[in-house]
C-alpha cells in the first residue's frame, strides 16, 4: 500500500539521463523546435526513464481487476485502506487563484477556441489533449504552441474567410492542462526504442514550456488528471510531481492536479486517491460520461446492470446520484474541491429550442450546487452565464461549498454505486446511439475530437457510451421496444440505414469527402467484437498521422 517513493533531488540530479534514448518519428518544423528543445527532451527522458515502466504495470493490474470482475466479483471498498478512509487527514493548501471554481469551460486545444474559452464568462479553462482531441502529430505540437502563447498572454487568431481578428481578454479565465490518460500511447515518440505514454509527452512539454512564466503570473502548472482508476495511479502521478518539482528545484505543492472520477473502480478509492495526492491535489470532478462508460465496460458481463438508452441515464439515476453525493462528501470532509460534471448541450439558434436547452442546464447545475458541488463544466460559452448565474444565487458571498459536508447523509454503498438503472432499450435509441458513434468516430480519424452532433458538443467519451450500450445488449441479448433482439446481425442492418441517414443529413459531397466508410468499419469492428475493447481511441489512434 502506499509504496511509490518520490525522487528526491539529490536522486533526481543523479539519475543517469540519457537524452539520446528519446527519438523523433518525423522531424520537427523550426516553430515547433522551439517547444521542443533539447533540454525538453533531457527532461522527457528523465521522465521516461523512471516512470515509463510502470505504466504498462498499471495498465497490468487494471486487466486483473478486470478479469475478477468478469468472473463475478464486484467492485468494492478495499479492505486494506479503511485505516485512510477512516483517518483525519486533510490535503495540502489550494492557491488563491483555485479558490473559486464556480464554472469551468472544456475544450481541445485549437488556438481560436483556446482565445474564445479563456474570454468566456468562466473561471477555468481546462485545454484538452485527450477527449476532445483527436491526437494528431502536428495538432499536438500546434497546441502546445497555443497554451504557450496563452500563457505568456500574446495569443491571438486572423479568421482566414472573414479576417476577424480573437485577442486574448486583460482577465482571461485560469488555465488547466488535461493530459491524455495512462492507456495512450505517443507513437511519434520512442524512449530506449518504445512508444512513450502519451500522458507523460503532454505533461512534459506543458509543464517545460510554461511553469516559469506561470509561476511568475502568481499562478501555476496546473493539471487535470484523467481515467485513474486505482489508488496506484495516484502515487505513480505523484512520484511524477514530486520528482519534477526536485528536478527544476521548485518547492513541493508547485504542481496542483484535479482528478477526474471517471471510472467504475475509482469511485471506490477517492479517499486514497486523495491521499496519495495529498501534496499536489486540489479537488476531484465527476467526469459524468466517462463514468457511464465505465459502468458499462466494468459490468460487462453483469446482465442484470445492463444500462438502457443512453438518454434514460441522467444524473437523476440512483447510481449516478450516489456518486455526486460521494463524492462531495469525500472531497469536503478533506479540503477538497468537489467539481461538478460536463453539460454537453450547446446553443440552439430557435428561441424556443435554445430555452428549453437552458432550462435543462439550469435543472442539471441547480441539481448539482444542491448536492454541494463547488462549480460545474460548460462545452460552450455561450451556456456559461446559465450556469455561472445557478452557482451565483446558491453561492452568495463564498467562492465554494467546502462547508456543505454532508456529514449527516447515511453512509453511500457499494449496492448504491452499482444499483441497476431501468429505462427502455429502443429501436431510437439503438438508431440515434449508431448515429452519433459514426459520425463522432468519422471525425475523430479525421483530425477533429470535438464535434456538434444533434445540439450536443459530443466528445470521445459520448461516442464510448454509444458504442458500449449496443455491444453490451448484444451480448446479453437484450430486447428493443418494437420486439427485436439486438444481435448483430440486427446491428449491421441498423448500421447500413443509419449510414444512409446520416449521408443525406451531411450531404453527399460532405460524405463522399469524409471518411465514414472506415467509420462505419471501425464502429462494426468495435461493436461486433467478443471482447469490448477498452477504448475505441486505441485502434482509432492508426488512422492518424
Amino acid at each position: 500500500m502506499f509504496t511509490n517513493t518520490p525522487l528526491r533531488k539529490n536522486e533526481a540530479q543523479e539519475t543517469l539521463i540519457n537524452n539520446e534514448k528519446i527519438e523523433l518519428v518525423h522531424p520537427l518544423s523550426p516553430e515547433h523546435e522551439v517547444i521542443f528543445p533539447s533540454e525538453a527532451r533531457t527532461f522527457l527522458s528523465f521522465l521516461c526513464q523512471n516512470f515509463a515502466k510502470r505504466v504498462d504495470e498499471l495498465l497490468a493490474i487494471r486487466r486483473a481487476k478486470q478479469a475478477r470482475i468478469d468472473a463475478g466479483e464486484l467492485p468494492d471498498f478495499l479492505n486494506d485502506t479503511r485505516d485512510i478512509r477512516e483517518g483525519s487527514w486533510k490535503i495540502q493548501n489550494i492557491p488563491d487563484d483555485l479558490q473559486d471554481r464556480r464554472v469551468e469551460i472544456t475544450g481541445p486545444t485549437e488556438r481560436k477556441m483556446v482565445i474564445n474559452a479563456l474570454n468566456a464568462n468562466v473561471k477555468i479553462f481546462m485545454a484538452d489533449f485527450e477527449d476532445s482531441m483527436s491526437p494528431a502529430w502536428e495538432k499536438l505540437l500546434d497546441g502546445q504552441i497555443n497554451l504557450r502563447d496563452a500563457v505568456r498572454g500574446t495569443i491571438s487568431y486572423t479568421q482566414p474567410q472573414t479576417k476577424k481578428e480573437y485577442k486574448l481578454s486583460p482577465d482571461p479565465a485560469v488555465l488547466i492542462c488535461r493530459v491524455r490518460g495512462l492507456h495512450l500511447k505517443e507513437k511519434h515518440v520512442t524512449f530506449d526504442s518504445n512508444l512513450i505514454p502519451g500522458a507523460l509527452f503532454d505533461f512534459a512539454l506543458y509543464f517545460f514550456n510554461n511553469y516559469s512564466e506561470l509561476l511568475k503570473k502568481g499562478s501555476g502548472p496546473y493539471f487535470y488528471l484523467p481515467k485513474l482508476q486505482s489508488y496506484q495511479e495516484a502515487e505513480w502521478w505523484s512520484a511524477v510531481f514530486h520528482a519534477t518539482e526536485d528536478y527544476f528545484g521548485l518547492d513541493t505543492g508547485t504542481i496542483k492536479a484535479t482528478v477526474l472520477i471517471e471510472t467504475l473502480p475509482a469511485v471506490f478509492e477517492m479517499d486514497e486517491i486523495l491521499f496519495a495526492l495529498k501534496e499536489h491535489i486540489v479537488g476531484l470532478n465527476c467526469g459524468r460520461w466517462d463514468y457511464i462508460f465505465s459502468y458499462i465496460k466494468t459490468l460487462r458481463k453483469h446482465p442484470e446492470r445492463v444500462l438502457p438508452d443512453r438518454q434514460a441515464v441522467t444524473m437523476d439515476t440512483p447510481f449516478l446520484s450516489a456518486y455526486s453525493r460521494l463524492l462531495v462528501k469525500t472531497c469536503h470532509r478533506r479540503g477538497a474541491f468537489a467539481m461538478g460534471g460536463m453539460a454537453a448541450f450547446i446553443p440552439a439558434k430557435e428561441e424556443d429550442e435554445n430555452q428549453r436547452v437552458l432550462d435543462k442546464i439550469t435543472h442539471d447545475k441547480s441539481l448539482e450546487a444542491s448536492n454541494g458541488h463547488d462549480g460545474t463544466w460548460v462545452a460552450h460559452p455561450g451556456l456559461a452565464d446559465t450556469a455561472l448565474s445557478v452557482f451565483d444565487q446558491v453561492l452568495g458571498e463564498r467562492n465554494n461549498q467546502l462547508d456543505v459536508t454532508r456529514e449527516g447523509d447515511s453512509p453511500i454503498t457499494a449496492l448504491e454505486l452499482l444499483a441497476p438503472c431501468g429505462g427502455e432499450r429502443t429501436e431510437l435509441g439503438m438508431r440515434h446511439n449508431i448515429r452519433v458513434a459514426l459520425q463522432y468516430i468519422e471525425a475523430w480519424i479525421s483530425g477533429n475530437g470535438c464535434v456538434p452532433i444533434y445540439g450536443l458538443m459530443e466528445d470521445a467519451a459520448t461516442a464510448e457510451i454509444s458504442r458500449a450500450s449496443i455491444w453490451q445488449w448484444i451480448q446479453h441479448g437484450k430486447t428493443l421496444d418494437n420486439g427485436e433482439v439486438v444481435t448483430n446481425a440486427l446491428f449491421e442492418r441498423y448500421l447500413k440505414e443509419e449510414t444512409l441517414v446520416v449521408k443525406e443529413e451531411v450531404g453527399l459531397t460532405r460524405f463522399e469527402q469524409g471518411r465514414f466508410s472506415e467509420a462505419a468499419k471501425l464502429m462494426s469492428d468495435l461493436t461486433t467484437s467478443t471482447e469490448l475493447t477498452d477504448f475505441l481511441t486505441i485502434p482509432g489512434y492508426t488512422y492518424l498521422d
